[in-house]
């Protein structure tokens, strides 16, 4: 077994490699499909490559991060610091530093759908979220559309019916979610962003955006991986911005280097802002991360 700090810089060079090997499939399935279309426009055919590549490693993902995005969505971090997992959540929201997701939710880039079934109405009960109403799911990468129906359909979110939450996939980017119609502004009683921020065209331009979105007094909950905090060694950073000339081109778009946490400060004006570095994170992650709560 490598040490860990060894095995945390070699880490984002095994992912990309593991990309890199559903790249040759991506191609045949095209060229067999005589998909040229996407097989000669970058942006699609990252598309389709990334959309492959994250049917495998998105529930590894999310294995590793439940324990983490769970408490966050209850409502339960704060100053980055997550409850331990065998922790059991109040059944009093107001002992909690923050109300659970509920209302009308806006997920960004759901992707696959590896986190959808903590909506359904079983989960709202055994983890004691909601009650939620709607969610629109903002995900423009069509290839990723039939896995996450499948996700949306296996939660029981596929069908609007009686006091049920309804899951609604918008195929649009952020930039074009006006022109969808779909949510209209000060709607949105929560969004929640999971580790998609990174992937976003003008990060800075979309997060003000979103925050148009949210109804006042409405939050923001947020897990992102971001650049390398000024707490960690110069060659961290160094090392991360080396690895990032790679990454984008071979991971669909995500860039490590965003300084999220700094910029969804300055989406717009909040009455209270709780998102920090995520507590106890090793000095020597080439992906750190911010979690926390934002409240309009």
């Amino acid at each position: 077994m490598l040490p860990p700090v060894l095995a945390s810089l070699i880490d984002p060079w095994m992912f990309m490699g593991l990309a890199l090997s559903y790249l040759p499939g991506t191609i045949l399935r095209l060229v067999v499909a005589r998909d040229f279309r996407t097989l000669f426009s970058w942006s699609r055919f990252q598309a389709a490559w990334f959309a492959a590549f994250w049917s495998r490693v998105g529930p590894e993902v999310r294995l590793n991060a439940t324990k983490n995005v769970l408490p966050l969505l209850q409502g339960r971090v704060t100053a980055g610091v997550v409850p331990p997992e065998d922790s059991v959540p109040s059944s009093n929201p107001n002992d909690n530093p923050h109300p659970p997701i509920h209302g009308t939710l806006l997920e960004l880039g759901p992707g696959s759908g590896m986190w959808v079934s903590l909506f359904s109405a079983t989960s709202q009960r055994e983890n004691r979220l909601g009650p939620i109403a709607k969610i629109y799911g903002v995900e423009p990468n069509t290839d990723v559309h039939p896995l996450l129906k499948t996700q949306v359909r296996e939660a029981g979110l596929d069908k609007p019916s009686g006091g049920q939450t309804h899951y609604e996939i918008v195929p649009v980017g952020v930039e074009s979610l006006a022109e969808s119609g779909k949510v209209k502004p000060n709607s949105v009683d929560c969004i929640v962003t999971i580790m998609c921020l990174c992937s976003i065209p003008e990060p800075r331009k979309n997060m003000a955006l979103l925050y148009n979105y949210l109804k006042p007094g409405g939050r923001w909950y947020v897990y992102e991986h971001v650049k390398c905090f000024q707490h960690q060694p110069w060659g961290m950073r160094v090392y991360q911005s080396f690895l990032n000339f790679l990454w984008p081109h071979i991971v669909g778009g995500c860039q490590m280097c965003r300084e999220t946490g700094k910029w969804l400060r300055e989406a717009g004006p909040w009455s209270q802002v709780d998102v920090h570095p995520l507590a106890d994170e090793p000095w020597y992650y080439t992906m750190p991360h911010v979690i926390g709560v934002l409240t309009k």
